[in-house]
């Protein structure tokens, strides 16, 4: 299998992966919308031990951590910031996250399968933050991360 563009190898997918230890979920559900991606996916991120943050401004709440209206009311730096928006509503994103001091920038932008756009991800990547497209973060987490 072929790195996702941006990414060098398999091997630093692995590791970005590997390493993270806190994902913000854009677009995050809660458990009343328990069978869709966007809930079952960060459900699963925190079964490999991660620490999950709900980004939605309609929920209160999901997996027992108080969501955030936006991006930039994180309040601190994520490993990740996985993105189930539409590829359309992405760039608006990129310029919240851009707006963010660097220290306070996710050190990955992973959009979900289905999400893309390039010209977003060349402002990301200008900026030094890797980016992934297109692909299922929690394919990823299940290959490269063992159960908590």
């Amino acid at each position: 299998m072929s790195p996702p563009p941006g990414i060098e190898s398999e091997d630093e997918l692995a590791l970005l992966v590997r390493s993270a230890r806190t994902v913000a979920v854009l677009g995050m559900k809660d458990e009343g919308a328990a069978d869709a991606a966007a809930y079952r996916i960060p459900v699963m991120l925190r079964e490999r031990g991660l620490r999950v943050i709900p980004v939605n401004p309609r929920i209160r709440e999901a997996l027992g951590e108080p969501s955030r209206p936006d991006v930039a009311a994180l309040g601190e730096a994520v490993d990740i910031l996985d993105v189930f928006r539409r590829s359309e509503k992405v760039a608006a994103h990129v310029d919240e996250i851009l707006r963010l001091p660097p220290e306070l920038r996710p050190r990955v932008v992973w959009m979900q399968t289905g999400v893309r756009d390039e010209a977003s991800a060349q402002r990301l990547a200008a900026a030094g933050i890797k980016v992934v497209m297109d692909l299922c973060l929690g394919v990823y987490a299940a290959r490269y991360r063992g159960r908590a």
